[in-house]
């Protein structure tokens, strides 16, 4: 097993220190834990962020499989339960406050209040919208960032992340979705959560552009 100062040196030495300390003190909201946020969520364990608050109602299912990061060994199981489980293994020291509720407009201010910055990984449009609009309102300062249009198989390329107000980025192409694609596949969802990931990490280091 590796000490929490074997892997702190690993990264220390990877990233830098200044580096290393910023996001070791950060502290992460991740709103849904599906193909977006479970990918997220690797990510930012995997690249030193601190504490981790994962919050998502639902179960793995096997229709989850194709582009979510759980396996057969996890269906049935909360998706908040899961996705902890694969993060040890990753990160065995990271902070993760994980749970299971729906996340609504109204107990959304209080749930991310602490958070340093909030990614939004929500399936619909609707839910989408209604925790963005709560947080821009009720927490004004926390950044939010969003995922809008990664379905189907088309280019790669076609997936931006674009700043649309000072505390709101969207990532994606913000046009294809499930009616129009007829599909979920892992690369493109897994392109999007990359950048929510990376567009995370600048904000935690301080950087805001683009």
């Amino acid at each position: 097993m590796i000490t929490k100062e074997q892997f702190d040196a690993m990264l220390i030495e990877r990233h830098g220190r200044e580096v290393f300390d910023k996001l070791a003190k950060a502290y992460v909201g991740i709103a849904g834990l599906g193909g977006l946020g479970s990918n997220i969520a690797m990510m930012l364990a995997r690249s030193g962020v601190g504490r981790l608050l994962l919050i998502d109602f639902d179960i793995v299912e096997p229709s989850n499989l194709n582009r979510q990061h759980y396996m057969v060994s996890h269906l049935g199981i909360a998706k908040s339960e899961a996705i902890k489980d694969l993060i040890y293994q990753a990160n065995p020291y990271i902070r993760l406050d994980t749970k299971r509720l729906k996340i609504t407009e109204e107990n959304a201010p209080e749930l991310f209040k602490d958070c340093d910055l909030v990614c939004e990984a929500f399936d619909r449009p609707e839910a989408k919208a209604e925790l963005v609009n709560s947080l821009l309102e009720n927490c004004p300062g926390l950044p939010i960032l969003s995922g809008s249009g990664m379905a189907g198989y088309g280019s790669s390329n076609t997936i931006r992340t674009k700043k649309v107000m000072n505390n709101l980025y969207l990532c994606g192409d913000q046009v294809s979705d499930i009616e129009t694609a007829g599909t979920l596949m892992a690369p493109r969802v897994q392109i999007c959560a990359a950048h929510e990931a990376n567009m995370a990490l600048r904000l935690l280091l301080g950087i805001k552009d683009v």
